[in-house]
């Protein structure tokens, strides 16, 4: 029999654009003689509207736009929940949620879908949580032990109520350059580059438009390597690629509109080093206890030192994205890794129905 797949994409967030085109990648690439595809599309003003199952995969990200008449109520996605809605199973085996951003890779739909006990494919509330919010990442991985850039963080109230203070404050913290990001985004928006005042000043009040609290980071000359980890409780790393941006930094733009970024696969990097940043990959997935998926960047320094940057709880599948490419050069092509993906779903949902909720 067939697995009845949910792909669940757009979403309310700044990455809604995004997902389309990770959606589109997916359904592509889709074995449409073990899937039966099921697309459920949530508009950018957070309306879940359910379209026809795929016969066959889609031209453009149009044909996964469809009209709010046909909209639905995520319960009805569920097994029985009430008294007198008792159905023998769920109308979908999985959901794969590819989401990118808030109100979707930060465990909010992650949490909906542990209510509704539905298997989903990836990281679970904590996760995608911690994993969303580079602030709280970053506080998990000092706790681990892991190496990282300096950074301070900043919510927008106490930005507004003492701005100088703010900016002296990463100047004498952290000094140019410098990067300022929203804390809850991803996909590079909102990102900047300072390397004096004038620069910073403007950098808090675009990040600030993303988000209620925002990073400051150091600044350090380093390579950009990343690696993709698969699994649930011992995950598997694959071969390192490194990211050689064009431009002055790995922007959105340079991720999914003009491919202005060199992907080296694999990163011609010493086995020493592979091994360091394979093992704090794996340290850092375990410390988030992430489950599933995860894409884990580094920067690594003239001297061979890494040191971890961020994990993406739901990297992109787009033609640009890193992580099927990672892969790929690994020995798992685009289609056996969605089937991964799907198996390890439902080999976590199962070990969660043994757990005790009575005593």
């Amino acid at each position: 029999m067939k697995t009845k797949l949910g792909l669940l994409y757009g979403g309310k967030s700044a990455e809604h654009k995004v997902s389309m085109q990770t959606a589109m990648a997916v359904i592509r690439a889709l074995d449409l003689e073990k899937f039966e595809i099921n697309p459920i599309y949530i508009n950018e003003e957070g309306h879940w509207i359910k379209g026809p199952q795929l016969e066959a995969p889609v031209e453009n990200v149009k044909a996964l736009e469809f009209s709010e008449e046909n909209q639905l109520s995520p319960l009805s996605l569920a097994p029985a929940l009430f008294e007198g809605q008792k159905q023998e199973q769920a109308p979908l085996d999985v959901i794969f949620p590819l989401l990118h951003g808030p109100n979707g890779e930060d465990g909010t739909v992650q949490g909906l879908l542990e209510l509704l006990n539905l298997p989903y494919v990836g990281n679970g509330v904590l996760a995608s949580s911690a994993g969303m919010d580079k602030v709280m990442m970053k506080n998990v991985f000092a706790q681990a032990g892991l190496a990282q850039v300096d950074y301070v963080a900043f919510i927008k109230s106490e930005w507004q109520k003492g701005k100088e203070a703010a900016y002296a404050k990463v100047e004498e913290e952290i000094g140019y350059p410098c990067f300022v990001k929203p804390a809850n985004l991803g996909s590079s928006v909102g990102i900047s580059k300072c390397r004096n005042r004038a620069e910073l000043e403007t950098a808090f009040t675009e990040a600030f438009q993303f988000d209620r609290k925002v990073i400051i980071e150091e600044g350090v000359t380093a390579r950009e390597i990343e690696v993709g980890l698969l699994g649930n409780d011992e995950p598997e790393c694959s071969v390192a690629g490194e990211i050689v941006p064009k431009k002055d930094f790995y922007d959105y733009k340079a991720k999914y509109e003009d491919g202005e970024t060199a992907l080296i696969i694999p990163a011609d990097i010493t086995e020493e080093e592979y091994k360091q940043i394979k093992e704090m990959a794996i340290q850092a997935f375990k410390a988030l206890d992430c489950s599933g998926l995860v894409r884990a960047d580094f920067f690594l320094t003239k001297d061979g030192k890494a040191l971890i940057n961020e994990v993406n709880t739901m990297p992109g599948f787009t033609p640009f994205s890193m992580f099927p490419l990672l892969w790929k050069h690994t020995g798992v092509e685009y289609p056996q890794l969605i089937e991964r993906l799907v198996n390890l779903a439902q080999e976590r949902h199962a070990e969660k129905q043994q757990i005790k909720y009575t005593f």
